[in-house]
């Protein structure tokens, strides 16, 4: 082809596209990083970018169309350094959260005219978000602002922007991919299409043969040592069981081999081309029958070794405990209610696939491994013992990460560019598609919960049984954490003298369960909360009575499942404040309902433990720089849990500095000596306690060389913009840096703990007839200690519930029998779109926790427990039926009222 052209953001490219190429690649490939890779199907708008002034999603629009056009991404909205006006209204609402979707939506929104904008559902329905809930979306396109002048030591409490947001919206965010690195090769995974089976032999030699196909890897190239994806700081809380590559084969869609290229096109041609001949074994996919004598054994190990509770039973972990009498509290209960319930597997969809790039610094040497990952010096830590490094060789960074839920709490690729960049000593890339996510990744911990509860005519619980059954997988990854942690808080959030619970973690050959927001909470909160409402109806009193009556209070002390734990406290107690916002709420009137329509309400209850048990580290080092500004290091990455933000707020509430003149470096295993990681909601609670311990060291260390310099008694030093006054003198703090480098730390180790509440309630309306149901109220009310920023916590909150939402009425993963994931694309997994969530009033508990920075509780996995069951239950109130297994699709309401 000759003669190409196309006009990009003003800048002329010549080159030709390759055969077949798409715009989306092709736009990257010179480097307009701002134009995102998030489906390959244009189901998300991530892509999205104008041609000719029109929007197109570049992953379907052929480079080859582009010819002699004008093409615009989100690098060209701006005109003459000047913000474009819809760039201008998302950073005043902060629209945004990891802001991997945030340049589609802006293209989108850009031309929008009158009309779309006052039809947003449908103006919106080909770009996704999974952080936002849209609101936030809908209020920047709208015009809403948010985001408060920031005033020098006032930063905590106001609603002040992510320091990313300038790049953001500008597309000049760096994430994962958006980087150029010379020489880089490409990773292609080769697949199992066996849920269970042996590999006899593997034939490379075509593969080798494509022109462009350096190196085909597989297990005789792995490291023969086991271990886990899963990062927890605590090692041997996971099981011992997984390999690079492993000749023995345990779900559809497990990798068998890397095939590394020169370009994506010859690593794919080459995949094609291995040849790999299985000894096909006896599978199981059922958790239960996985439990049964005689059932295939998914990991026949050494139960010690492995860390495995009972392989041959494929029993991952279990948990048997009794508190009180069960049987005694039964017998002594005025009503009883036995009910099952079940939740299926969920996507994180995180709009940012998993993916690394690995390569070998030119000065120093040192392996640097860039990925998108809640977890890099968990990590590295499990590299260089998988790969026998010194950490001091390797480095791993993240840069801004599109999303996570949990599901980047796992080495699912990491380890793959390792082995490559150390065979090959050349810079190596492994991307996983948007179809790889659903087989190659995790889910969501499908669980079957029986409850068994009883209580007294007033309300008063007297026996609570749980039996739980969890399908981890092939693999045990997370697996005995959610189990515990499922049956931790769900339980010990009510009173009852007589509690039971027996729980399993089981192996089968189906694509492996991880850790997921909520962490096993959500799915036995469901079962738990939905058990009590129908207690409620049996007792003929109201439901949320039932729960003050029988719910933790202030000063109990609380008991899991697995014992007590000591460092678990109420530090503070904010659920009657919130179960009062759900009572005013549906005290006032429903508004109009069509005819025939049936209306109910329902609420549910969650208390969660603000940081994991038994250890979780945060580390944050301050700087004073020559400029008189501060640098502030932390370990923990951003994926739009907003840790930044705080951080910053925190950092500069204490130095009493406006927050412009703080800046922040994190996610680098160079900066701070360690961190646990970005999960479990201890972003604020632990590394923001970081933060602030650093920096209130850092108050200490100016005060005192202020004193030492001007010869002034520390004690009537004090802060002052920019500087220390000293009995009238005031010493610039860059008059200070000139002196001895002023540099402090903080640490925190994570207990200990406190508890969070939140409580959700809707009301409901629903058409026998279609089974259709539609939200007339969302209220969600949260105790979230002293909230540092009203802004970013509401989001989260709305993020949660907008994803616990997208659980409870939408998003399941599907297998067949033979284990294989039938719904591997967003078209066929249903991400709740714009048009599909409600809009949710979101009310904060006046509340401050002493155990938190400055009184701040977690907020980021909380909100998503209660959505499911406070659902159903606004559900049975208004059809009288009881719901039991998720998602409650419209298809299942409508065959439960028709068999009512």
């Amino acid at each position: 082809m000759t003669g190409f052209e196309v006009r990009v953001n003003g800048r002329t490219h010549d080159d030709s596209p390759r055969p077949g190429q798409c715009l989306r690649t092709y736009l990257r490939g010179h480097g307009w990083f701002g134009v995102k890779k998030g489906c390959d199907a244009g189901d998300c708008g991530a892509c999205t970018v104008h041609v000719d002034g029109t929007p197109v999603h570049s992953c379907l629009y052929p480079a080859l169309r582009a010819d002699g056009k004008q093409v615009t991404t989100v690098e060209g909205l701006a005109t003459d350094g000047e913000l474009h006006p819809v760039q201008e209204q998302f950073l005043a609402a902060q629209g945004f959260q990891c802001g991997f979707c945030t340049a589609g939506f802006l293209m989108t929104a850009a031309a929008l005219d009158d009309e779309g904008r006052a039809d947003l559902p449908r103006a919106l329905k080909g770009n996704l978000c999974r952080c936002t809930g849209y609101r936030a979306i809908e209020d920047a396109i709208t015009g809403v602002k948010h985001v408060e002048e920031p005033a020098d030591g006032e930063a905590v409490g106001r609603n002040l922007g992510a320091p990313a947001g300038p790049q953001v919206v500008t597309g000049t965010a760096r994430y994962t991919f958006d980087v150029d690195v010379p020489g880089l090769l490409h990773i292609k995974l080769v697949r199992s299409p066996h849920a269970h089976a042996r590999i006899t032999g593997i034939d490379t030699a075509a593969a080798l043969a494509v022109p462009g196909v350096r190196i085909v890897l597989t297990h005789e190239d792995a490291p023969q040592r086991l271990y886990s994806s899963a990062q927890h700081e605590i090692v041997e809380d996971d099981p011992c069981d997984t390999r690079v590559f492993d000749d023995v084969v345990r779900h559809v869609g497990q990798r068998v081999a890397a095939v590394v290229g020169e370009t994506e096109a010859a690593a794919e041609a080459g995949a094609r081309l291995v040849r790999v001949d299985y000894e096909v074994l006896p599978a199981v996919t059922d958790a239960h029958a996985a439990m049964r004598p005689g059932a295939p054994v998914v990991h026949d190990k050494d139960p010690v070794e492995a860390r495995i509770a009972r392989p041959t039973d494929n029993v991952l972990a279990e948990l048997h405990d009794e508190f009180g009498d069960f049987a005694a509290g039964l017998a002594e209960a005025d009503a009883v209610y036995r009910g099952t319930f079940r939740t299926p597997r969920a996507q994180h969809a995180a709009l940012e696939t998993h993916g690394a790039l690995a390569w070998f610094d030119a000065e120093t040497g040192r392996l640097t491994v860039r990925t998108s990952t809640q977890t890099p010096f968990l990590t590295r830590r499990s590299l260089c013992a998988l790969f026998d490094l010194p950490e001091s060789d390797l480095r791993v960074v993240a840069g801004r990460v599109g999303g996570g839920f949990g599901g980047k709490q796992e080495m699912l690729v990491e380890d793959v560019v390792v082995l490559a960049a150390l065979r090959l000593r050349e810079p190596v890339k492994l991307e996983l598609t948007r179809s790889e996510q659903f087989f190659g990744t995790t889910t969501r911990h499908p669980f079957t919960v029986e409850v068994e509860v009883g209580a007294k005519a007033d309300g008063t619980l007297t026996a609570l049984r749980v039996h739980v059954v969890s399908d981890t997988g092939a693999y045990g990854n997370h697996g005995p954490g959610v189990l515990f942690h499922s049956c931790g808080e769900s339980i010990a959030a009510y009173r009852c003298p007589n509690k039971r619970t027996d729980a399993y973690a089981v192996y089968t050959h189906n694509v492996p369960s991880g850790a997921y927001r909520g962490y096993g909470l959500g799915q036995v909160i469901f079962a738990v909360e939905s058990a009590l409402d129908e207690l409620a109806h049996r007792l003929g009193i109201d439901p949320l009575v039932l729960r003050e009556r029988s719910a933790v209070r202030d000063g109990d002390t609380l008991t899991t499942a697995s014992g007590p734990e000591e460092d678990l406290l109420i530090g503070s107690y904010g659920l009657d404040q919130c179960l009062d916002v759900v009572r005013a709420a549906r005290a006032e009137p429903v508004g109009p309902v069509p005819g025939g329509w049936l209306v109910g309400d329902g609420a549910a209850l969650s208390m969660i433990a603000t940081a994991p048990p038994r250890g979780h580290f945060g580390e944050a080092r301050l700087r004073l720089l020559a400029d008189g500004t501060f640098e502030l290091s932390v370990g923990t990455a951003e994926f739009g849990n907003g840790s930044t933000t705080v951080h910053r707020q925190l950092a500069a509430s204490a130095l009493r500095v406006a927050t412009s003149r703080v800046s922040i470096r994190q996610s680098d295993t160079d900066l701070v000596r360690h961190d646990t990681g970005a999960f479990g909601s201890t972003g604020v609670v632990i590394a923001g306690t970081a933060v602030l311990r650093a920096a209130e060291a850092m108050v200490g260390a100016l005060l005192g060389a202020a004193a030492e310099r001007s010869g002034v008694d520390v004690s009537r030093c004090a802060l002052v913009d920019r500087g220390v006054d000293c009995g009238g003198r005031v010493v610039p703090f860059s008059e200070l840096a000139a002196g001895e480098p002023l540099t402090t730390t903080g640490h925190c180790d994570g207990t200990p703990r406190s508890v969070a509440f939140n409580v959700h309630w809707f009301r409901l309306a629903v058409d026998p007839g279609t089974g259709e149901v539609r939200v007339l109220r969302s209220v969600h009310a949260a105790d979230a200690g002293q909230v540092l920023n009203p802004m970013q916590c509401r989001g989260q909150v709305e993020g949660g519930v907008a994803q616990g939402f997208g659980a409870a009425v939408a998003e399941h993963v599907d297998t067949g029998a033979d284990g294989a994931v039938t719904t591997a694309a967003f078209r066929q997994y249903h991400v709740p779109t714009f048009a599909d969530v409600p809009r949710t009033e979101v009310h904060f508990a006046d509340v401050t926790d002493p155990l938190g920075p400055l009184g701040a509780k977690s907020m980021s996995e909380s909100p998503f427990n209660p959505v499911a069951p406070a659902y159903a239950n606004a559900l049975r109130a208004a059809t009288g039926v009881r719901f039991t297994d998720l998602p409650l699709t419209r298809d299942r309401v409508w065959l439960g009222l028709s068999r009512d």
